[in-house]
């Protein structure tokens, strides 16, 4: 497979249409999930391969919460065994693994594994992935001005939940939508586009890399005149 042309530094995914991509086969939308982790493994060593240094999805929201809720624990039990079961993989190359998001609404079980798994690769340097789990931009924007606030702080970007990891030069969305969900909203100022019809269960290396490819076309001016 060819190597794309320019390679950003941080690529972000918003991760849609796996409900539909189970229907489609007569399944239960969770079904759709449980495929989906394939498609974030795919891209981690795809971003491995390629020299990618951050790789971020939008794993759950605020809103996702008002979901049924077999569903929702379903989505947050297999968070869990995922984190677990990709330790080796995460070591094997050298994955620093990141949870973002509003964490006071996780249960213990859960917030135990994130901190022991973040904690077991914090060391780790050729690639941070970074989960946003419970996380909606505009929660980040308003945590960020109160604890500025308080702080007698002048810069927000130093209290956001991704304060330290440069903002995403490109984010990719799946399933035909083209909207950012509440997702990142102030990080995203100058990242680009792509949004590909593609359900998330079957984006893989290929259309990875013609993802890479529409970026790479791209002129950013990042609003100066070159």
């Amino acid at each position: 497979m060819q190597i794309p042309s320019k390679i950003p530094v941080h690529v972000s995914f918003i991760m849609d249409g796996n409900g539909r991509w189970a229907q489609q086969r007569g399944k239960e939308r969770v079904y759709g999930h449980f495929e989906g982790v394939e498609s974030v493994r795919a891209i981690m060593e795809a971003s491995v391969e390629w020299g990618i240094r951050y790789a971020s999805f939008f794993a759950f929201s605020e809103e996702n919460w008002d979901r049924p809720e077999a569903e929702v624990m379903t989505l947050m039990e297999l968070m869990m065994k995922s984190m677990k079961k990709e330790y080796k993989t995460f070591m094997d190359n050298g994955i620093r693994l990141l949870v973002l998001g509003n964490r006071s609404r996780l249960s213990d079980k859960l917030n135990a594994t994130i901190d022991e798994m973040q904690e077991l690769t914090s060391s780790n340097s050729v690639l941070t992935m970074i989960i946003f789990l419970s996380y909606s931009g505009k929660w980040d924007i308003q945590q960020a001005a109160l604890r500025m606030a308080a702080e007698g702080g002048d810069d927000i970007g130093r209290y956001l939940v991704t304060a330290g990891i440069p903002d995403p030069d490109l984010l990719i969305r799946t399933s035909g939508e083209e909207r950012i969900s509440n997702f990142m909203l102030w990080q995203l100022a100058y990242t680009e586009f792509v949004f590909t019809k593609t359900l998330w269960p079957d984006f893989r290396k290929e259309e990875f890399r013609l993802a890479l490819e529409e970026y790479a076309s791209r002129d950013r001016r990042f609003g100066k005149v070159k």
